[in-house]
């Protein structure tokens, strides 16, 4: 598929020289911080030497925060019973983890609840609040999910449990009836920070608590290594509070005791010499995790993250690993399936993409939106059969936001939620022909036709001599990289290969050399054998590329890992 190349904006060269004078760094390396709104030395500074003591905002300043913590304090001092309850994906998952863990060291009668993603679905279930009625319990903890629980908060209420509410998604025109009710996409919320993941507004809850009743925060950060992993895998943009808690969640999750974590890092088969970051995290424990839920029940995976037994762990993390080898399976064989739907269906020159099977797993059709935006680049919506009803997944392509769309057809839609990117939804099964004519026509009235065609965006050209180890070091400290600030992309001109080779019919790979100059490298690109014919004939080329470290026999050096490759006419 053709991409787009789009250049970031040039900064002011005068803010450049003064950033690369100041910070003694090369002005390419400076380009790349201003371009990330850094531009003096004290905010480079923070920005290099992340601290949880200085840049974590006072929870308090999140609306209801203050009721939240009282309402918990009231609950710990009179030996209520509590729940926390979470949803079923890798946020809720890692949220409820956090909560329950830390809070087992304060209280004793606590329990967790997941809801069954296909008896109760997405969000606070009716059924979970009748088992709480029935267990005695008084307050519950709900995390990631409850934002748009509004009619089931009167029910809660009515059966005299309540709730604290902590998520991250959109509001809908009603704040839940709740006890306390913690978003920062809040209208009315004055929190500084609106990104936080689901988890991360759980972390803020137990910060709050913390500073209420003089526990040292040193007793928190622990947790630190369940709240990356949320952070990572929801997609959240790693800046700001995400990227100070990301940063010091990796240096835990690194060095974690934390028993189930451990053992899922050892299913994943990481070697031993692997330092795990952001990228780790979302394609090597994130899918394990989330395959929980998606093939079975997400409780295993609570059972997992706060499990102190290593008997016990290694036991449910092999459970969890046959899930996600099933999930592989599934996510392979539906979204061939999608793909020559679209085909036969002549689908091609649509603008979005609306596929629904009755017997399509309900656990993968997300990943298989994802799947099917990666040969169609468009706003996709994966719809399958469940509880005589349409229920299905969106996803979006960057720059179009999927949740107005959708909002826009909610007369047809018996529910739906989410965000910009990605959202969930419910129809009845005479609904789907109506939806799709409608979101198509919605999309095609709304989208630019530019954001079709996947697009790279390019940080900076250099040229090849400008790469050295300390240009590499420098560009660690970036890190960590995720939404917002993606692994700096770089293109390099008139450039041509030595010993190209194709490597298992799919992975090109050569030497590279610039004209005019004596500087290489090895190149690598994965899954692209339609360039090898064009690079082996010795064709001049711009190369698009971040820069990577490979390890090879107690050898390492740096490569360029391709994103792209444009051939000179």
């Amino acid at each position: 598929m053709q991409k787009r190349w789009i250049f970031k904006e040039t900064p002011d060269p005068q803010l450049v020289n003064q950033l690369a004078s100041s910070l003694e760094i090369s002005e390419s390396m400076a380009t790349l911080l201003v371009q990330r709104d850094i531009k003096t030395f004290d905010a480079a500074k923070d920005f290099f030497r992340p601290s949880l003591k200085n840049h974590l905002h006072d929870p308090f300043l999140m609306q209801d925060m203050e009721k939240a913590v009282i309402r918990l304090e009231k609950a710990i001092e009179h030996k209520e019973k509590m729940m926390i309850y979470g949803d079923y994906d890798v946020d809720g998952t890692t949220s409820v983890a956090l909560v329950y863990g830390f809070l087992q060291n304060y209280h004793s009668l606590l329990d967790y609840y997941i809801p069954d993603r296909y008896l109760e679905g997405y969000g606070i279930s009716k059924i979970s609040i009748d088992w709480a009625k029935e267990q005695g319990i008084t307050l519950v903890i709900a995390l990631d999910c409850g934002i748009k629980s509004v009619e089931l908060m009167d029910y809660a209420n009515e059966q005299g449990v309540d709730y604290i509410i902590c998520d991250h998604h959109m509001p809908g025109q009603e704040i839940p009836r709740a006890h306390a009710v913690l978003d920062p996409k809040r209208k009315d919320c004055a929190y500084p920070f609106k990104e936080l993941s689901g988890c991360g507004v759980g972390f803020k809850l137990m910060q709050a608590y913390c500073l209420r009743n003089n526990i040292d925060l040193e007793k928190l950060y622990p947790f630190l290594d369940l709240l990356v992993i949320s952070i990572a895998c929801d997609i959240v943009p790693i800046i700001g509070e995400n990227r100070v808690m990301a940063f010091y969640g990796l240096r835990q999750l690194n060095q974690t005791q934390r028993t189930g974590i451990k053992a899922l890092i050892d299913v994943a088969k990481f070697s031993d010499d692997t330092v795990l970051d952001i990228s780790n995290v979302v394609f090597g424990l994130g899918p394990r995790i989330n395959a929980a839920g998606r093939i079975q029940h997400a409780k295993k995976a609570v059972m997992l993250l706060v499990s102190n037994n290593k008997k016990e762990a290694d036991y449910v993390a092999e459970l969890i690993n046959k899930d996600n080898l099933q999930r592989r399976d599934l996510d392979s064989s539906i979204t061939e399936e999608a793909l020559s739907m679209i085909e036969q269906n002549r689908l091609e020159k649509s603008k979005t993409t609306v596929l629904f099977k009755e017997n399509w797993h309900k656990g993968v059709i997300g990943i298989v939106a994802s799947r099917c935006i990666e040969t169609y680049h468009r706003p996709t919506v994966i719809l399958t059969q469940h509880n005589g009803k349409a229920t299905g997944s969106a996803r979006s392509v960057p720059g179009f936001d999927l949740y107005e769309a959708i909002d826009a057809c909610a007369d047809l839609l018996e529910q739906f939620g989410g965000h910009t990117h990605a959202a969930g939804l419910t129809l009845t099964l005479d609904k789907i022909e109506p939806f799709r004519q409608k979101f198509e026509n919605i999309v095609a009235k709304q989208i630019d036709e530019e954001q079709l065609t996947p697009l790279i965006e390019i940080d900076a050209k250099i040229e090849l001599k400008d790469i050295t180890g300390k240009f590499y070091r420098i560009l660690q400290q970036f890190a960590p990289f995720g939404p917002a600030n993606m692994r700096p992309v770089f293109v390099s001109e008139h450039l041509y290969a030595d010993y190209p080779k194709l490597l298992k019919e799919k992975h090109v790979k050569f030497r590279t050399r610039q004209e005019g100059s004596d500087a290489f490298f090895d190149a690598i690109g994965f899954g692209m054998p339609e360039h090898y014919e064009r690079i082996a004939s010795g064709e001049r080329f711009a190369l698009c590329y971040n820069i990577d470290e490979n390890r090879y026999r107690g050898q390492t050096s740096l490569q360029l890992k391709i994103k792209d490759i444009k051939f000179y006419e």
